[in-house]
């Protein structure tokens, strides 16, 4: 719970809007429950959060990747910038 609750300081800080589901259900409820709400990716720290890995889902198509911890926030900052209207 403290590297989540450090990722979500962390990432309102670099200006990305963050959610942190800290409910005491299980991962899927808590999984389907962003489906259903649309957030747009889900950090997952789990098992691997042990060798500084946590998993990434991208909701628009479901595409997992597992990154460093220490590259979460620059990732998912840099991957949410919208293009520059002309």
């Amino acid at each position: 719970m403290a590297a989540a609750e450090k990722l979500y300081s962390e990432l309102n800080a670099a200006g990305v809007e963050t959610l942190l589901d800290d409910r005491k259900e299980r991962a899927g409820v808590k999984f389907k429950d962003a489906e259903l709400i649309g957030i747009p990716f889900r950090i997952v720290t789990g098992r691997s959060l042990k060798s500084g890995q946590v998993e990434i889902v991208k909701r628009a198509d479901g595409a997992a990747t597992e990154m460093a911890l220490e590259d979460v926030v620059s990732t998912l900052k840099n991957g949410l910038k919208k293009p520059s209207v002309r």
